[in-house]
């Protein structure tokens, strides 16, 4: 009788109106089915996974599964999400990168343990300012030219300066200084086949260049993440200083929209299709294609602008251009010239086009 009557005052203070119990405490995700009965708040079962591995802060249950004592019961009323964002993110930076319920694990991990186990960003903590967390030193592991294996290299980041270095054993001075002005950061874990992999972009003489890189320990190449967006907000909110905060958040780093292979012919149109891979930059509105996803520098970029600009998707091929195999096709408009691209399948033809014409309509 208890367990059934216990669950149904869980549930119904999982969906209390004003509580924030209706989503994940720690990553947003929509009706969270377990919950941190030591911390009092309601979180998913990816979220969940990573508090069972914070015994000394965290024991989970099951919403429905489990039995809930009825002092359990009354612990959870006490508190809940709200009263735990209060708590233990009252002073989260602006610059800091909170990770959705779609980011990698160690993203989620290192907030969790930022939050609970670390207190990072309790009331009584002191915040740095972006210039000084924005600045940072130490190694991490770098993808050699030719992709083969990676080496260890010596990074040095100054938001001060406005400046990432990297240097080599044998090289007297830095390999190479990026501005942060152009500099981006994004976890790949895929691409680079680590869990803790990093996608480090930036522009040199007009093109994209990559720096693939990762470190053995999750908080710490997370914390040179959080660096690199402390050391970009540092430098955009210097440069743009009427521009409102939310309209500068997003600017700070980015994900690309939408990555992989498709082939593509050359400006005649009569040239032989080549698969090549392919990053849709919707923030800066290129599209960006590789020979292999994990090279160095860009083959080349396609800019993408508005409609009204005479920008356009098609699903079609030209009438010049004839394939042998079938493959579903996608024209790319634009005022200079015509982009054909091939896709593998239908859905993924879509998916790029639903991609493209996000960005063609974008303001």
């Amino acid at each position: 009788m208890d367990r059934d009557r216990n669950k149904a005052l869980l549930l119904e203070l999982q969906r209390a109106a004003g509580t924030g119990n209706d989503r994940c405490a720690d990553c947003g995700n929509p009706d969270p089915e377990w919950a941190s009965y030591k911390l009092g708040i309601f979180i998913c079962l990816n979220c969940s996974g990573i508090h069972r591995n914070l015994p000394e802060i965290s024991r989970v249950k099951s919403l429905r599964l489990d039995f809930w004592e009825s002092n359990l019961i009354e612990f959870m009323k006490n508190h809940g999400n709200l009263w735990a964002k209060a708590k233990y993110e009252a002073k989260v930076p602006p610059y800091y990168y909170i990770p959705k319920s779609r980011d990698c694990l160690v993203l989620r991990e290192q907030w969790i343990r930022a939050k609970y186990e670390r207190g990072e960003f309790l009331d009584t903590q002191v915040c740095q300012d972006p210039c000084s967390a924005g600045s940072r030193e130490g190694c991490l592991w770098k993808l050699r030219k030719g992709r083969r294996q990676f080496q260890k290299r010596q990074f040095l980041l100054s938001a001060r300066e406005g400046v990432m270095k990297y240097f080599t054993k044998e090289s007297k001075g830095p390999k190479a200084v990026i501005s942060v002005e152009s500099l981006n950061a994004m976890f790949q874990v895929d691409k680079i086949g680590h869990i803790h992999g990093l996608q480090i972009t930036y522009t040199t003489d007009g093109q994209t260049r990559n720096l693939f890189v990762y470190h053995e320990s999750g908080k710490e190449i997370v914390d040179w993440f959080n660096a690199i967006r402390a050391a970009r907000y540092h430098y955009l909110r210097t440069t743009f200083p009427n521009v409102p905060e939310p309209e500068l958040i997003p600017r700070i780093t980015r994900n690309f929209v939408k990555e992989g292979y498709m082939k593509k012919t050359g400006p005649k149109q009569k040239e032989a299709f080549k698969v090549r891979w392919f990053c849709l930059d919707s923030q800066e509105r290129n599209l960006i294609y590789f020979k292999n996803p994990l090279d160095a520098f860009a083959q080349g970029q396609v800019f993408i602008g508005r409609r009204d600009e005479g920008y356009e998707v098609r699903d079609d091929l030209p009438e010049r251009v004839c394939v042998k195999k079938t493959k579903p096709a996608i024209t790319l408009v634009t005022p200079v010239r015509e982009f054909v691209f091939l896709c593998e399948n239908d859905r993924k033809q879509r998916e790029w086009m639903d991609a493209l014409n996000g960005v063609i309509t974008q303001l």
